[in-house]
Formats: C-alpha cells, structure tokens, sequence
C-alpha cells in the first residue's frame, strides 16, 4: 500500500498538478488576505486569519476536484486499473493510497500559509495578539473538511471514465455537503428541522471548530463522512461494475 501511496503522491509532482495547486492556492489566498482590500487584513485592522478560513472551503471546491479527478477516470480510460487490482492488494487499500495521496498534497499546500500566522502574530499590537486557539481550531477543520472533499473527488473518479465529469461530480458533491444542507436550512428556518439540516452539513461543524473549541462530536462527524465516502468508493471498486 506505501508503494502505491509513494507513486500516487509523487505522480502529481511529475504531471506539474501538484505546482499548480500549490501555487494557484498560495496566489489566490495571498491576493485575498493581503492585496484586494475588500478582504486584506491590512485593511481590516485586526490580526486574524478570517479571511484564509472563510474563503479556503470554496477554492478547495474547485481545486480538490482538480486534484482527485485522475484518480480513477483515468486508470480506468487507459485501461491499467484492472492491471491495478491485480496486484497483491485490497480493494480498501487501493482507494485508500488514492485518498491519503490527494489529501497529503491539499496539507502541503496549506502548509506554507503558517506564513501568514507567523506574519500577523508580529503584526500585532503588541505582538502576539492573535486568536491562537482559534487559529489552530480552523486549520484542523480545514484539515478535516479537505479530507472529506478528497473522500468525495475519489468517489467520483470511480463513477466516471471521464475526468472532466468526474471533475464537475465532484464539486458538486463538495458543494453540497459544505453548504447545500445550509441553504436547505434557510427554506425551513421557522421549523425545528431547520438546525437539525444545519447539523448534517460540513459548514456548521467547520464553523464551530473554527471558534477554537474542538468539540469531538465535530471530529467524529467529519472523520465519519469521510469513512463513509471512502467506504462508498471500495463498494463501487469491489463491484466490478465500472
């Protein structure tokens, strides 16, 4: 399985995928943190990375999907993923090297945005006011929400031949799950089902870590969506029927 996963990881560098997200990312997040002054935090007066947090979950709608639409489309258009699964692994461990292998490339690209934590902690007056716990609470949530967009791009890589189907599939998916059960939400906003639809959607729980209070239940909802996508993709892998 690290066999595979070491592959997986590396063929994006060698395809120039992993550049583009990382820098496409860093570019878009830069000019929006620092540059636009509808949302530079220069602008805005106050030490806090709001705008890296709000904004993230919508450019991985779109670059996540880049990322895990080959997954499977396109072993499967050049028919090498039945020479895949031929080899001594299982089918979990195949989706699951695909899986870990498009979430630790979305972690290298968030990792230089540290920069910016180190940049406003200097910044501030005095130095070091900065929101710390709330911070770290939004980059685990972050963390946690890319791998379920990953979870969500793998599974439908596997329902496609086509990447660029598998590509709008799996934003879709990502979008709906972010903010889909949110806008439901708001039809019924008068009903008691309204915050019980709020509950099923990523948002609210990303929100929720993103005020510095990690709340298990949060962690246990997104690490299970993430398992259950998973788990959705080795079914469709294991049923031959691609």
């Amino acid at each position: 399985m690290w066999v595979l996963l070491r592959k997986e990881f590396f063929s994006f560098f060698n395809s120039l995928i992993a550049f583009l997200v990382i820098g496409s990312f860093l570019v878009m997040t830069g000019l929006l943190m620092w540059v636009f002054p509808e949302t530079s935090v220069l602008e805005y007066g106050y030490a806090d990375m709001d705008t890296l947090f709000s904004l993230a979950p919508y450019l991985f709608i779109f670059l996540i999907p880049g990322i895990t639409m080959r997954s499977f489309a396109e072993e499967k258009k050049s028919g090498t993923l039945e020479l895949l699964i031929t080899r001594p692994l299982t089918d979990a461990q195949v989706v699951l090297s695909k899986f870990l292998a498009a979430w630790l490339l979305v972690t290298a690209s968030l990792a230089p945005t540290l920069v910016y934590y180190a940049s406003l902690y200097m910044l501030g007056d005095p130095p070091g006011n900065i929101d710390t716990p709330g911070v770290a609470g939004s980059y685990i949530g972050l963390l946690l929400l890319a791998s379920v967009f990953c979870a969500s791009g793998v599974l439908a890589s596997l329902l496609s031949a086509n990447q660029i189907i598998a590509f709008v599939l799996a934003a879709f998916f990502c979008f709906f799950l972010f903010s889909g059960f949110d806008s439901l939400a708001a039809l019924v906003q008068w009903s008691e089902a309204s915050l019980r639809l709020k509950q099923l959607g990523l948002l609210y729980h990303y929100e929720a870590m993103g005020r510095g209070v990690i709340d298990s239940r949060d962690v246990v909802y997104m690490i299970s969506l993430t398992a259950l996508l998973l788990l959705s993709a080795r079914t469709i892998l294991s049923s031959r029927t691609w």
